[in-house]
């Protein structure tokens, strides 16, 4: 039972982050939309992620498509083309390494 509320206070903690990361990106790329969008987004790129690697399992395959699978997600969700969505994509991803430098991981004692 400890076990998975650790999971599950992992899996918010995470989306939280995740979620001002993309809110943030979406900021300066000159999106309009709120939090609540960013948290959509988030929340909808981890369903899709843990979806596309339970079909496919680890690997390149799966990361690329999960990944062109959450550019569409994004697309849907902010009302822009591919490239946007793409440019998006690549800033959340560097400032997600950035960030995960000086954030502890989730696995292992804290």
């Amino acid at each position: 039972m400890a076990e998975l509320l650790d999971i599950t206070v992992g899996f918010i903690i995470a989306l939280i982050v995740s979620s001002i990361i993309i809110w943030f990106v979406a900021k300066i790329t000159g999106e309009k939309e709120g939090i609540g969008t960013a948290f959509l987004a988030a929340l909808v790129g981890a369903i899709i992620y843990a979806i596309v690697y339970f079909l496919l399992g680890n690997g390149l395959l799966a990361a690329i498509v999960g990944g062109i699978i959450w550019l569409l997600a994004l697309k849907a969700l902010y009302k822009i083309g591919w490239l946007k969505a793409l440019l998006i994509a690549i800033l959340i991803w560097i400032i997600t390494a950035i960030v995960g430098i000086f954030l502890p991981t989730l696995a292992g004692p804290l």
